[in-house]
């Protein structure tokens, strides 16, 4: 086995908020090694993104980062700020949701290469600039002709494309793809995720894929995390996970996954808990249909069975009858009510 490209262990971001601070990220662990796919997935507002830009420490004014987080056997947290700079492009890239939002409108496609190559890399010559770019963009199926257009003359997937052109540019060891086909139809994301497999067939990056798509991460992940509320409750192989998931969240997301073999609808009741005063306990227990007495009062640890592992109380074999005995209805909260 080869050392981790990314070892995460306990981290933790908070964002300051009028009612206290927000605990977006609370806790999460986590290891990549090269040419390995770990697919994030978790309903909106569980932190996924937020994950994604602390660990490239893009995060908003006033939001606090800490824990331990291992890039290619550093520690980046530690890092003086322009150190950080150095290796966020170069070594971490990260592929955004939109790419109208990102690429500049006044910019051709030809000077956001520019741009992102002279930063990281000033020495090269502009020849050397513009071979690197076609290359990037011929990779990924965009003719030379294309370089002096505009993002606006571009498709969505085109410009998809272009995004992550940008990213493999500088060669990055670890890649952050924040739901990249969520705007696109179903067969320009089939492209996209082709086009994901070349790109770890042929670097070998670290690729973290956000997403909601459990289709995706079936076809294009080896390992799956399930994050809720700021933890990630599960992870493991994706054949495993999927076959015999262990904590009720990801019971209850593949349940809610449509299928050719879909009879009828399913849906997980309430809604993800306020992250500036979460549940106690575990997390998950306002919506769970086998909350016990102590998932109400204490926190889950973790259990590995195997290559899985999960925060469940429901794993635990050392419970007394009491803690076992199932939740009082006056502890359940608004959002089972909805």
């Amino acid at each position: 086995m080869t050392s981790p490209v990314l070892d995460v262990h306990d981290m933790r971001v908070w964002y300051a908020g009028p009612n206290g601070p927000v605990q977006a990220v609370d806790g999460v662990s986590f290891a990549l090694r090269p040419g390995e796919v770990l697919g994030l997935v978790g309903e909106s507002g569980c932190g996924k993104s937020t994950l994604g830009r602390g660990l490239m420490g893009l995060v908003p004014r006033g939001a606090a980062i800490d824990g331990n987080v291992d890039f290619d056997g550093r520690a980046l947290l530690g890092l003086p700020k322009k150190e950080r700079e150095k290796i966020r492009g170069a070594g971490m890239a990260l592929i955004f949701q939109e790419p109208m939002t990102r690429l500049d409108p006044l910019m051709k496609v030809s000077a956001h290469f520019t741009e992102v190559l002279h930063v990281h890399e000033p020495k090269l010559s502009k020849s050397d600039v513009r071979d690197r770019a076609l290359d990037a963009l011929r990779s990924l199926g965009i003719p030379p002709t294309r370089y002096d257009n505009y993002p606006h003359e571009f498709s969505g997937g085109m410009r998809q494309r272009i995004m992550i052109a940008l990213a493999l540019a500088l060669r990055p060891k670890f890649i952050i793809a924040d739901e990249p086909t969520t705007a696109l139809d179903v067969l320009v994301e089939a492209q996209i995720l082709s086009i994901l497999a070349d790109i770890r067939q042929t670097y070998a990056p670290a690729i973290l894929l956000i997403t909601h798509n459990l289709g995706i991460v079936a076809e294009a992940c080896d390992r799956v995390a399930v994050m809720y509320a700021g933890r990630i409750v599960e992870q493991g192989p994706v054949r495993e996970v999927f076959a015999r998931p262990r904590h009720p969240y990801t019971q209850a997301l593949l349940r809610s996954t449509i299928s050719l073999k879909t009879q009828e609808l399913n849906s997980i009741p309430g809604a993800p808990p306020d992250l500036v005063q979460p549940p106690s306990g575990c997390r998950f227990h306002p919506r769970c249909e086998h909350a016990m007495q102590v998932c109400v009062d204490r926190l889950p640890p973790l259990i590995v069975e195997g290559v899985q592992q999960a925060e469940c109380w429901l794993l635990a074999s050392s419970l007394t009858e009491a803690e076992r005995r199932p939740r009082q209805r006056e502890e359940v909260s608004v959002a089972d009510e909805a």
